[in-house]
């Protein structure tokens, strides 16, 4: 028996469940159909009739509760908000069907894995998963982790069948593993796109309308930030907050931010330049074995184009990219070698070390952000602000608040609004783009 015609009795014999339907568990419910498995889904109770009307086209069947899925199927996957996976676990977890699989999609496995253990039953398998992307990227060649906690190989296979159809780049890890990783790929990438948001927010300033904002970098900027903000609050926060690798990350980007600035301010100029060229010796000096024939992965010629501002494109206005320089002073500071985890990496991830890369690697232009930093004060206040949202979000996790991470994600969500949808159009762009040469490299 070949492998389609194993599929194919598996998709016969199999009914996938998906509980909490947002746009990930919708991104699941949809692709599994598609690929020919019988999925059933649901939300909470409470939106049962109004998702009935909306999704009653699709080709999963909705069910009115976790209970119901939790009793018909033989893969149950927890796609809900890491800070509620205790209580929904707790909820529906008796009701598993006796001998079926449960795994979660949250972005944290610590508390996932915990509720697993504690509230489902004992003949119960768990295999958890994590797209490393969000719902409206392609999920081709994108890392899928698949975390065999609690089952047989039999069991495991069987998950991989499954996920096949998203045509994912599956890698193997524990949860802890897991969790250390995505620390070191997303929580200081997150930390410095949403420090953008709201220092540009703060200072009521749109900087795709601001003739200083120009340049590929300042693309890759402005698009990512923007893309984070048009999403929801508890994809970031879920991982930011409960997941303990991230808090040390998370404190560093914004001591790092601190300190950097502080040496711009009081003009220490031979200090910051020895400060950030031990950087550069720690991460990047073995950078051409990770490129494409010695290619750079990003620079600002090929981010040019992918503006949101009506000014003409070309040239470039001098920065101190104080958000880069951070983030590789952070990574520095943690002895994270960011390539180490390339596998692993979110699509965020790859630009932010490929625009970083590029500012440290390219001959003359790590001296020229030193020298603006110092002496061009036209940047000064835009710095200030970026530092000070850095603390403020760093405070934010350290204190585990949900609801004032929530508060100031959705004000600054709010002021940048009207641009989402040509942000996130141009940002899919830029993320193909940068996919493709990704691929190059590995190939």
């Amino acid at each position: 028996m070949n492998k389609d015609e194993q599929l194919k009795i598996l998709q016969d014999e199999k009914v996938i469940g998906v509980i909490g339907l947002g746009d990930m568990g919708l991104l699941y419910a949809r692709r599994f159909s598609d690929a020919g498995w019988t999925v059933i889904g649901c939300d909470r109770e409470e939106n049962y009739e109004t998702f009935k009307e909306l999704y009653d086209d699709e080709a999963f069947t909705l069910l009115r509760n976790g209970h119901l899925v939790s009793r018909m199927a033989d893969y149950i996957i927890y796609s809900v908000e890491a800070e509620n996976i205790d209580k929904i676990v707790r909820i529906y977890g008796s009701s598993t069907k006796v001998g079926s699989i449960v795994g979660g999609q949250t972005s944290c496995k610590e508390p996932e894995i915990k509720a697993f253990e504690k509230y489902l039953p004992s003949d119960v398998e768990i295999i958890s998963l994590h797209s490393l992307h969000g719902p409206k990227v392609n999920t081709t060649g994108q890392p899928l982790v698949l975390i065999k906690h609690r089952a047989s190989e039999e069991s495991f296979n069987f998950i991989k069948s499954l996920v096949s159809c998203l045509n994912s780049k599956q890698v193997n890890l524990s949860a802890k593993e897991h969790d250390r990783i995505t620390a070191d790929t997303q929580a200081v990438t997150h930390a410095a796109f949403l420090s953008m948001g709201v220092a540009w927010k703060s200072m009521n300033q749109y900087p795709w309308k601001t003739p200083k904002w120009v340049g590929g970098i300042e693309n890759a900027k402005i698009n990512i930030s923007l893309r984070i903000f048009s999403n929801k609050w508890h994809v970031y926060a879920g991982l930011a907050i409960t997941n303990p690798s991230a808090h040390d990350q998370i404190l560093q980007y914004s001591k790092s931010t601190t300190e950097l600035f502080t040496l711009m301010i009081q003009n220490k100029k031979v200090e910051l330049k020895d400060r950030l060229f031990k950087v550069k010796e720690f991460i990047f000096k073995d950078h051409k074995k990770h490129n494409y024939n010695d290619e750079l992965l990003l620079d600002d010629s090929i981010l040019q184009k992918f503006s949101l501002s009506k000014y003409p494109p070309g040239g470039k206005q001098p920065n101190s990219h104080l958000s880069l320089l951070a983030i590789a002073d952070s990574w520095y500071n943690l002895g994270i070698v960011p390539y180490d985890h390339i596998i692993c990496s979110t699509p965020l991830f790859r630009i932010f070390l490929g625009v970083t890369e590029y500012i440290f690697v390219t001959p003359g232009l790590l001296e020229e952000c030193i020298d603006v930093s110092i002496n061009n004060t036209e940047f000064r206040q835009d710095d200030l602000h970026f530092t000070i949202a850095a603390q403020m979000w760093s405070n934010i996790i350290n204190f585990g608040n949900f609801e004032l991470y929530k508060r100031e994600f959705e004000n600054t969500q709010n002021f940048f609004h009207p641009m989402f949808q040509d942000a996130n159009q141009i940002g899919n762009e830029m993320i193909k783009t940068i996919l493709e040469r990704v691929r190059e490299r590995e190939n």
